[in-house]
C-alpha cells in the first residue's frame, strides 16, 4: 500500500466549524493528507466574534502532542493558535529537534478582531519558534506585529517578508497582501528569491478562517513532499477558490468552502 502523506495540526477549536483546527481537518480531508490534530483551547465562536475562550492544561497537550509522534507519522505540521507561553514552551520542546516541514500560522487576531493570543506570547513565537519554521504565513497585521513594521504598501510587504527570514530567522516568509486594496498579491521569500501569487480580489465580507484554510492547505501539500514554491502556488488557487464558493451562513463573517476547489 502507498504510504499515506499525514498532516498534524496543533491549534484552537472553532465551534463554528469556519476556522482553527476544524478547518485545517477540512483542508486536510480535501487535499488527500490524513489530518491528526492537538488541541491548545476551546472557543465559543461564531461568525460575529468570540464569546469565551477556555485553554487546554498544558499537561493534556503534552499529552497530545506525545500521543501522536508516539505513534503515527508526521510528514507536516503547523501552529496555528497557541494562545500564551506555557503551551508553546511545551510545544517548542517537542518539535524543536524534528526534520519535517513546519509552517506557522501566527494567529493573533481573529477576523472578527478579536485578540487570541497575549503579548508574551506573540515574543516567544517571534524569538523561539520562529527560526524552527519552514515558513511562516503572515496577515498584515500579523507582520506588523512580527516587525515592527508598518505596512501600507507592496514593497513594505517584501521588505518585512526579509526581515522575517534574515532577522527573525524563518526559513521563508509568506506575507498576505489581503489587507491591502486591489488584487489580493502575496509574498514569498525564501532568504534567495521572492515570489509573487497574485490572485483577482473577490467581494465578499465571508472570509472566516482563509488564514487557517490557506496554512492548512500549505501543510497538506508539503505533507505530499511537495517544494516549498509549488505549495504555495497551489495553496493560493485551493484558497482563492474556497473564498470565491464561501458559504453566507451566520450573520457575521460567513465561513470559506473547503470543498470549494472542486466546484
Amino acid at each position: 500500500m502507498k504510504q499515506v502523506a499525514c498532516s498534524l495540526t496543533i491549534a484552537g477549536s472553532d465551534s463554528s466549524g469556519g476556522a482553527g483546527i476544524q478547518a485545517d481537518l477540512k483542508t486536510f480531508q480535501e487535499l488527500k493528507s490524513y489530518g491528526m490534530s492537538v488541541i491548545t483551547s476551546i472557543t465559543a465562536q461564531n461568525t460575529t466574534g468570540v464569546q469565551a475562550v477556555h485553554h487546554i492544561p498544558v499537561d493534556i497537550i503534552e499529552a497530545q502532542l506525545n500521543s501522536v509522534f508516539s505513534d503515527m507519522p508526521v510528514h507536516a505540521f503547523k501552529t496555528g493558535m497557541v494562545a500564551n507561553v506555557d503551551m508553546m514552551e511545551v510545544i517548542y520542546h517537542k518539535i524543536k529537534d524534528l526534520d519535517i516541514p513546519y509552517v506557522i500560522d501566527p494567529v493573533m487576531v481573529a477576523t472578527s478582531g478579536d485578540v487570541l493570543i497575549n503579548d508574551d506570547a506573540r515574543l516567544f513565537l517571534r524569538d523561539h519558534l520562529l527560526p524552527l519554521c519552514t515558513v511562516v504565513t503572515p496577515n498584515l497585521p500579523e507582520t506588523e506585529h512580527l516587525t515592527g513594521m508598518k505596512i501600507d504598501s507592496y514593497e513594505k510587504m517584501k521588505e518585512a517578508a526579509k526581515i522575517i527570514v534574515h532577522e527573525l530567522g524563518a526559513g521563508a516568509a509568506l506575507v498576505k497582501g489581503g489587507h491591502l486594496t486591489g488584487d489580493a498579491i502575496d509574498y514569498l521569500y525564501d532568504g534567495e528569491q521572492m515570489h509573487a501569487f497574485p490572485a483577482k480580489r473577490i467581494d465578499t465580507k465571508n472570509t472566516h478562517g482563509t488564514g487557517c484554510t490557506y496554512s492548512a492547505a500549505i501543510t497538506a501539500y508539503l505533507s505530499h513532499g511537495l517544494p516549498l514554491i509549488e505549495a504555495v502556488e497551489k495553496a493560493k488557487t485551493y484558497v482563492t477558490k474556497a473564498i470565491e464558493h464561501s458559504f453566507d451562513i451566520g450573520s457575521g463573517n460567513g465561513p470559506t468552502n473547503h470543498w470549494g476547489v472542486r466546484l
